[in-house]
């Protein structure tokens, strides 16, 4: 690791107990900061319900420090919206968003189109599929950009047990409390550099899923290696300044999440990134076509990154056993990338309003 590395280790490395939630309202009424939270959702309706409640029950309505929730539903053919809306947060629909540019699939486009039809100077972005929910997901991540100015991009870091969401026993960071109980999922952890310890997940603490071990760790480590502090580089909770993000470019993918990471190490630079510990997360695992699929957009993401020359053909072929033996699937690979949303006119001109 280089020493820059474990430098900024030390520094920008924290636990959500280091900003207590009283902190955080007395900084963010200082600056005057605004704070949108978006899930992106696509037939999330056994899950979607219950982390907005969480959001606006814990973090609005309890304590102001979310200003704006919003729920973009990429087409959910379940009672997502319906679900959503009923437990408070204020629901878009992707095609509503930029009517005059057609739709494409995938988790990137949602989140650039969310960029649209929220105002916060802190956008936080957390996934619609989590279990066991805890406001500290949202706190924690949100906490370095109200507190101190420097920081302009924050990703969660959490145990990602390998269990089902619901039987996996895991303790919270620091704490030795069985996650999932009424405690916070991170309540009371006080370690600074939480990589690989604290927890002890049924994954191992400190440990990401597998196309983070198997693809993106070891991307980052070849590549860039000044991202390899990054417990969780592909995790889907992180909270950004919107100076920031209207500044990159987004892949519409499952690219999405490197894509951003790689190019605010760029843009703002290492010191400017952080992360922060908060316990231990829950969520429904893909089977192993699906991470495939997933594997080869992080990569074509990298290889855009490394190489605007000539690329690989960007397909993959996955084998299926059928009646008379094993059959080709062939998928496209995510291709695309929405650029800087301040390029778009219909931004520019609603910030200008």
């Amino acid at each position: 690791m280089l020493e820059e590395v474990e430098h900024w280790l030390t520094r920008r490395s924290w636990s959500v107990a280091e900003r207590p939630l009283d902190r955080l309202l007395a900084a963010k009424a200082a600056r005057g900061t605004t704070v949108s939270v978006v899930l992106p959702a696509l037939n999330e309706e056994e899950t979607v319900g219950g982390i907005v409640s969480v959001v606006r029950h814990e973090l609005m309505e309890r304590a102001p420090l979310v200003d704006e929730l919003v729920v973009v539903d990429s087409g959910s053919t379940d009672r997502t919206s319906e679900v959503a809306a009923a437990a408070g947060a204020r629901v878009v629909h992707r095609e509503a968003i930029l009517p005059r540019l057609p739709a494409l699939p995938g988790k990137g486009e949602v989140l650039w189109r969310s960029l649209l039809v929220t105002s916060g100077d802190v956008v936080c972005f957390v996934d619609a599929d989590l279990r066991r929910f805890s406001a500290d997901f949202v706190s924690g991540i949100v906490g370095p950009l109200l507190t101190d100015p420097e920081v302009q991009f924050v990703k969660a870091m959490y145990d990602r047990p390998l269990g089902a969401a619901g039987t996996a026993v895991a303790t919270d960071a620091g704490t030795g409390t069985a996650a999932g109980s009424d405690t916070s999922m991170a309540a009371g952890s006080d370690t600074s550099m939480a990589a690989g310890s604290g927890s002890t997940g049924a994954g191992g603490g400190g440990q990401g899923g597998r196309v983070t071990e198997l693809v993106a760790r070891p991307l980052l480590n070849l590549h860039w290696p000044r991202l390899a502090g990054f417990v969780q580089p592909l995790g889907g909770e992180y909270a950004a300044r919107r100076s920031l993000l209207e500044r990159l470019p987004f892949p519409v993918g499952y690219g999405v999440e490197l894509g951003l990471l790689v190019d605010a190490l760029h843009t703002v630079g290492l010191d400017a990134l952080a992360q922060v510990d908060v316990g231990v997360r829950f969520h429904r695992h893909q089977d192993e076509r699906a991470l495939g699929r997933m594997a080869a957009a992080i990569y074509r993401t990298a290889q855009v990154r490394l190489s605007r020359g000539h690329l690989v053909r960007p397909e993959l072929t996955q084998f299926e056993r059928g009646g008379d033996g094993f059959v080709p699937r062939t998928h496209p690979v995510d291709t695309e990338e929405r650029p800087p949303m301040r390029e778009v006119a219909e931004y520019a001109a609603r910030r200008a309003a």
